[in-house]
């Protein structure tokens, strides 16, 4: 094994070569063998080690077996605690998701202060397969398919070509020691009962499995390249805009293809819809109709898809005070200014001139809300909001995130659509502000 790790790294990943590499490790066989591998091959390395405090003496035994590995491979390490069992209750998650997100997240970190190059973990084929085997019995779509990849950004997977069987006669064959996880042994975790009741089977049918499953792996890879390239394609012709507020599709584009329904799910599937049913049906919907995720809405407006997200802060939501000095504050909408000026100028969706002397001081902008009334400049009667949104078509991710700039209640502008004639400069007005957003 260790003349193939020699080649395979000098072939395929020569990037480590030269790079200030961090090998994830956890005592456990296939971590330690990544580590002496690199250190046979004098690459440059230290070791991050997690002691998640889940397996009470255990871990602390795992914790001081990596630091005397560390003394014995001459090699800097990096230990970090965690209260695993709490970070999973605040966050409503499984432990393994906790210690899945704190173990990168600290990785990440340290990688980026210390600037190490690449983050390296110790996934091996018989891992792949097992990630294969979960996403295929939990439903997903071809990218869920295509395993676990070899680089992914600064995350490197050195051992993905090698089997667990090579990795133990490694260890074998060269009297290295580890730590065993007890835990690995349990069936309570989908993974190992794969690994321990499913896995034996296929192999035993098909002893060559884990080369099959790389050939099948090769042209799922190659078959989403081409899907790539293809939605590409599309999306190029779909998308009509991007902003803060979502991004906005064209529905005829996904009514131009003949599969519909593909297409929908392959651009759609990372914001965590479930009801594909709903989100076609949306195809045909009135205008207004929506469907959520936990983290997402697409939303049917005229003949248009938008795609907005639920991160909207609480201080984006508040109103702001702006006294008679400001002159520029920054806002949820952008920078907004106040300048007198002598003459007006251009009137647009970003700026508009009022009569000073008609405003009482401090300002209020905020967002609009039901029962908001207004007069619509050149208009002599008010219109509610809501009316006047309607009316100019506004879809409800716009309505969302209109703002009014307010003068003792009372709208002075409707920011990027209309000014209120009350405070519009006149013949008489002496002085003349000129209030712009960008």
């Amino acid at each position: 094994m260790q003349s193939d790790f020699k080649i395979h790294i000098n072939n395929n990943l020569s990037i480590l070569k030269e790079g200030k590499l961090l090998i994830a490790i956890s005592g456990g066989i296939d971590s330690v063998v990544l580590a002496h591998l690199c250190s046979q091959m004098e690459l440059q390395f230290s070791l991050a080690h997690c002691n998640f405090n889940l397996r009470a003496e255990e871990s602390q035994k795992d914790e001081a077996f990596v630091v005397s590995l560390a003394e014995e491979l001459g090699v800097e390490v990096f230990i970090q605690h965690f209260d695993t069992e709490v970070y999973a209750k605040t966050h409503k998650c499984s432990i393994q998701m906790a210690a899945r997100e704190l173990r990168y997240d600290w990785f990440k970190e340290l990688a980026k202060q210390l600037k190490f190059d690449y983050i390296l973990t110790a996934h091996h084929a018989d891992d792949n397969l097992e990630t294969f085997l979960i996403n295929f019995t939990r439903g997903t779509g071809l990218n869920g398919l295509t395993g676990i990849p070899m680089v992914n950004n600064n995350i490197v997977r050195p051992l993905l070509p090698f089997s667990r069987r090579q990795i133990e006669t490694f260890v074998k064959d060269h009297k290295i020691t580890w730590r065993e996880d007890a835990s690995n042994a349990s069936r309570k975790y989908l993974r190992n009962k794969l690994r321990h009741d499913v896995v034996p089977i296929l192999k035993e049918i098909n002893p060559q499995l884990l080369d099959s499953f790389q050939n099948t792996l090769q042209h799922l890879n190659d078959t989403a390249v081409i899907v790539e390239e293809q939605l590409s394609a599309f999306k190029k012709q779909a998308i009509v805009s991007e902003d803060h507020l979502g991004t906005t599709y064209k529905i005829a584009a996904f009514k131009a293809v003949k599969n519909q329904r593909a297409y929908l799910f392959e651009i759609f599937k990372n914001y965590g819809f479930t009801e594909w049913n709903d989100v076609e049906d949306l195809l045909e919907a009135q205008s207004g109709k929506l469907v959520k995720s936990n983290s997402h809405r697409l939303i049917k407006h005229r003949e248009f898809l938008i795609l907005t997200d639920f991160c909207h802060s609480e201080q984006n939501q508040k109103s702001i005070l702006i006294h008679e000095a400001v002159r520029e504050i920054e806002t949820p909408i952008g920078k907004l200014s106040f300048n007198m000026v002598k003459a007006l100028g251009d009137v647009s969706n970003t700026t508009i001139f009022v009569d000073k002397a008609t405003l009482k001081f401090p300002l209020e902008l905020r967002l609009w809300k039901a029962g908001d009334v207004f007069q619509p400049i050149g208009m002599t009667g008010k219109k509610k909001v809501s009316k006047y949104l309607k009316d100019e078509k506004v879809s409800l991710i716009e309505k969302e995130h209109t703002w009014v700039l307010c003068s003792e209640n009372k709208i002075v502008w409707l920011i990027g659509k209309r000014a209120d004639d009350r405070f519009k400069v006149t013949e008489y007005t002496k002085k003349t502000l000129k209030v712009s957003v960008v």
